[in-house]
């Protein structure tokens, strides 16, 4: 999906569309969690300090997320896809993998099967988004960013070796800004210079993910479509506009994080067996507390109690406390549904 969280603010108020887009906090220590296409050309991005962004856009304008109704549309759309496959590989809200290989609607072509989906969302939803095709998931996803918004582009079996020589190795789907970095250490900028790397070199300088670079630079790409990933963790964290330092100060403001993780986690079929608090302090170093529990936490007390037994000995803290968060993990596949991994919820 294109800009999806700044795009349905965008849609349900006519008055946002056309203007720079912030969906998050306006406050000194908030972050923004998607920028509208029109905030995005003054340098604003997700993950930006929402400071940072009002620098760069001083028109830029903030709504709260409303992550029930980016749910709500998001499992919309998966109804449109599950028209056309069963093998749907969700990555997040907004984005998935589809395996048309042997797809329930034949259109001829997983081109046409693409633009055919394009319409469906767009009619139904009022949103717009960008589809990539080809032969693996590695350029798919390569292929889905090259023509953004609205795109579709398609990368042959015969493009795709050379389409990857050709891109900067920071545009890898896997190649954060800080591998980029080190691997423009090392002299490698683009997927030629990757390509030219032997795999001793790559899984000596960067670890297990060495053999995926190696071959991402070769166009390859033998990772099936999973129609089921089971989920890994569920939380919610929050920054704060002033530094936690008194315990009454944390009861007041766990509580909202509780009941988002609890809310999502009860509704899911999911059984937990382990919590993890996370604390980030005001010079920004980041501590995690964890309880494993011999059976699955069985209710919205059990979390907060957990939760408060693991703070506590932190507290009084030395240094303010600047962001609070609560996961669970450890899911036992069993005791529910097999669910795909549920991206963090951010305050």
């Amino acid at each position: 999906m294109d800009a999806f969280y700044a795009s349905v603010e965008q849609r349900d108020n006519p008055a946002l569309r056309g203007v720079p887009l912030a969906v998050g906090g306006a406050r000194e220590r908030g972050v923004v969690a998607a920028a509208s296409y029109e905030a995005r050309r003054f340098g604003v991005r997700s993950a930006m300090a929402s400071v940072t962004a009002r620098r760069k856009c001083p028109e830029l304008v903030f709504v709260p997320p409303r992550f029930d109704v980016y749910r709500a549309v998001s499992e919309q759309i998966r109804t449109i896809l599950a028209r056309y496959t069963p093998l749907i590989e969700p990555l997040s809200l907004d984005e998935a993998y589809l395996d048309v290989t042997a797809p329930l609607v034949e259109l001829g072509s997983a081109t046409a099967i693409a633009r055919e989906i394009k319409t469906r969302i767009r009619g139904e939803t009022g949103l717009t988004a960008s589809a990539g095709v080809s032969y693996n998931k590695f350029l798919a996803k390569l292929a889905s960013d090259h023509r953004k918004p609205d795109g579709l582009f398609v990368i042959t079996p015969a493009m795709g070796p050379a389409f990857v020589e050709a891109l900067p190795v920071g545009k890898f789907h896997g190649i954060g800004p800080k591998t980029a970095a080190r691997m423009q250490a090392l002299g490698i900028h683009t997927g030629r210079d990757l390509r030219l790397q032997t795999l001793d070199f790559l899984t000596a300088n960067f670890g297990k993910t060495g053999k995926y670079y190696y071959t991402a630079a070769r166009g390859e790409d033998d990772r099936p479509v999973m129609a089921e990933r089971q989920r890994k963790s569920l939380g919610a964290e929050t920054t704060f506009a002033q530094d936690l330092l008194d315990w009454n100060e944390v009861l007041r403001a766990i509580s909202p994080l509780i009941e988002k993780v609890w809310s999502a986690y009860g509704g899911g079929g999911l059984a937990a067996r382990t919590l993890t608090v996370k604390v980030k302090y005001a010079d920004f170093h980041v501590i995690t507390r964890r309880r494993s529990c011999a059976d699955a936490i069985p209710s919205r007390a059990t979390v907060e109690q957990l939760s408060l037994e693991l703070l506590r000995p932190i507290f009084p803290p030395r240094r303010g406390v600047r962001l609070l968060g609560v996961a669970l993990s450890n899911f036992d596949g069993g005791s529910g549904p097999t669910e795909r991994q549920m991206a963090l919820i951010l305050t």
